[in-house]
């Protein structure tokens, strides 16, 4: 398994219709040696600092068996960068992973924290306001990564994966579990007793103190 490609994000307007904001998501490889520090690749623009980014967000990950399957789906070539990672990574299919998985290349050390969930801003991107549904549909959402040990990487680059536990919470159940209106206290404590990350965690412990709440009355 192999880096790729690395890629960056440009800020340009956010391609939805009727609205003035700008977006990252439109990232392009570079073929230059790139730093990963704790908060993400430096000259890498990240607009919605609410939902993406951080210190448990800092690197998105997607993988090349999940771009076949929608070069697939949609009857042409997607070119690495395209639904806004980072990284693209040789064989990688996302859906196969846990929370808690670890991505060695080279210096760097990845752990796995969360799910990407589609937002309004990628069907602009992809030109189609049904997108969100599809990605949805599809079960393919990528990784999003915090940097466990930063280091320097190029495309081409070894990457190796160190699996967490077993019984550590998949990224599909977090995926599905998201679109769920009424999850199960065991699910919510499945997450909370994961390597989530930060904005993850906040929404699940609500979910549970709600659970709770109702529980008690």
């Amino acid at each position: 398994m192999r880096l790729i490609s690395v890629n960056l994000g440009v800020e340009r307007p956010d391609p939805r219709p009727k609205t003035n904001d700008i977006t990252g998501i439109y990232k392009l490889p570079v073929d230059v040696p790139v730093n990963v520090l704790a908060l993400g690749l430096p000259g890498d623009r990240i607009c919605d600092v609410k939902h993406h980014g951080g210190p448990d967000q800092a690197v998105y990950v997607y993988g090349a068996g999940d771009y076949a399957w929608w070069s697939h789906e949609l009857g042409f070539e997607l070119e690495p960068g395209t639904f806004g990672e980072n990284l693209t990574i040789s064989e990688l299919e996302s859906a196969s992973f846990r929370i808690g998985d670890r991505l060695l290349i080279g210096p760097v050390i990845l752990e796995v924290t969360s799910a990407r969930i589609p937002c309004a801003t990628l069907a602009g991107r992809m030109g189609d306001t049904a997108f969100v549904k599809r990605y949805r549909q599809a079960e393919r959402p990528g990784l999003y990564c915090r940097v466990l040990q930063e280091g320097t990487l190029r495309a081409g680059d070894e990457v190796t994966i160190q699996p967490a536990a077993a019984e550590n919470l998949s990224i599909l159940e977090m995926f599905r579990a998201y679109y769920d209106p009424h999850p199960s206290q065991e699910m919510i404590r499945r997450h909370l007793a994961a390597p989530i990350s930060v904005r993850a965690r906040v929404d699940w412990e609500e979910k549970l103190q709600s659970l709770r709440g109702e529980t008690a009355n």
